[in-house]
């Protein structure tokens, strides 16, 4: 059972005392590490080094670091640290409703990256990624997630995290992988003043991006001097849209990533590469018009490689593979995957159930109202083909489902969700 706030501050602020923080006097971050290029520092999550909610450009930072040097970090569960197993969904909800206009998140931060100036991109790859043995998932009752109206109850849900199968048991015979990334890394803002982190923006934030796990690199472009970068909104997995708010939430125990200035970029919004592709997105309260911020970051990044307007049009459509990031942090998110040798050609959305997949489609001039259509009848389904409860269907279809973006075609927009079938495993 939760400490109230005063008292739980009070025991975290004694157990902190002992330990010599990043800023502090005396304080020595960097370690030895000789395979690594630049320093290596040290940076513990505890309550002098993280925020609870709020992005904030005058804030002084926790750290300060070289381009080229890697950051080996902790990161917080929510509220610092007080949404975990035994906290009962009353509790959850008050830590909102008790705190309003703030995020949830806890982030670790900010770092202060010497060199880094307005007009430059902070290039941050992440190394290595170690999550906690456990995570949760819940629906805040008539607040929150896509369908608040529709959800006016409220559920919350522990798991135990398997780090040796990379798994996850949501309930017995359903086993969904793991794939950790944080669901919130980004830089300070321009604009002063304190600013929520559930909305992402071009500064990146709450972003949501499934895709970067360890191995990929995130490009961010920066705003103030020193870059701020913070992270948190730890995911041990999510599904593409995270329809009732909350992925598969964690806290990481290592958080391994090694930042590098680029000078004099032009870069308009975050971008994402992978071993194979590169990312490019498109967010807006609009759906709609996430969409078509999307395809002009598509077009922009196409042309970037040599293309002329009209044939980076082209190789977009032909290559499409796009994807709805999230839907419910105030900006709707969407992204595409660019091939970065022997782009395949894209192929239709699965307009019904496939050897593989559950499969719900949806389409209409709309786009907001296709992906409300297509994940509902998502959950349905779940509840009458796989007897879920209305809430574990919406629960799963927010950390599992994954829902696509149908090419452009100038008519009604498509939206497909799918669920693995490979995740209901005989039970012994």
């Amino acid at each position: 059972m939760l400490t109230d706030n005063r008292t739980f501050m009070a025991l975290l602020l004694a157990g902190a005392a002992a330990f010599s923080l990043p800023g502090s006097a005396g304080a020595q971050t960097v370690v030895t590490a000789s395979e690594a290029k630049g320093k290596v520092h040290i940076l513990p999550a505890t309550l002098e080094t993280t925020q609870w909610g709020w992005f904030n450009n005058a804030q002084a930072p926790v750290l300060k670091v070289d381009s080229g040097d890697t950051i080996v970090m902790e990161t917080m569960m929510h509220s610092h640290n007080q949404v975990i197993p035994g906290a009962t969904i009353e509790q959850i909800k008050k830590l909102r409703t008790d705190f309003p206009g703030r995020g949830p998140h806890t982030l670790t931060g900010p770092i202060y990256i010497n060199g880094a100036e307005p007009g430059d991109v902070l290039k941050v790859r992440l190394n290595k990624i170690v999550p906690r043995a456990y995570a949760t998932n819940f629906n805040v009752p008539g607040m929150f997630g896509q369908f608040p109206k529709d959800f006016s109850e409220g559920q919350v849900k522990y798991f135990y995290l398997d780090l040796d199968k990379m798994q996850t048991e949501f309930a017995p015979g359903i086993i969904i992988p793991l794939r950790p990334f944080p669901g919130t890394i980004g830089v300070a803002r321009a604009e002063p003043g304190r600013y929520s982190t559930v909305p992402p923006g071009r500064f990146g934030g709450n972003l949501d991006i499934r895709e970067m796990v360890a191995g990929t690199t995130l490009y961010l472009p920066v705003f103030v001097k020193g870059a701020l970068l913070w992270t948190g909104d730890s995911h041990a997995g999510q599904g593409n849209g995270e329809i009732n708010l909350t992925a598969i939430e964690t806290a990481f125990k290592e958080q391994n990533m090694t930042i590098e200035v680029l000078k004099k970029q032009d870069l308009s919004w975050p971008r994402v590469e992978t071993p194979t592709h590169w990312l490019t997105i498109g967010y807006d309260q609009d759906l709609n018009k996430a969409y078509d911020l999307l395809q002009q970051e598509t077009v922009k990044f196409l042309t970037e490689g040599g293309l002329s307007a009209a044939d980076a049009q082209r190789r977009m459509l032909h290559t499409w593979d796009c994807r709805i990031s999230e839907v419910v942090d105030v900006l709707k998110g969407t992204f595409c995957f660019n091939a970065k040798r022997g782009a395949p050609a894209g192929s239709n959305l699965p307009t019904a159930e496939t050897p593989q997949a559950l499969v719900t489609y949806a389409k209409s001039a709309d786009l907001n109202a296709a992906m409300d259509t297509a994940s509902m009848a998502m959950i349905k389904m779940l509840q009458e083909k796989k007897g879920l409860t209305r809430l574990d269907a919406y629960a799963l279809a927010s950390m599992a489902m994954d829902c696509r973006l149908g090419r452009p075609s100038g008519g009604d927009k498509e939206v497909a969700c799918l669920v693995p079938k490979n995740l209901w495993v005989a039970t012994k």
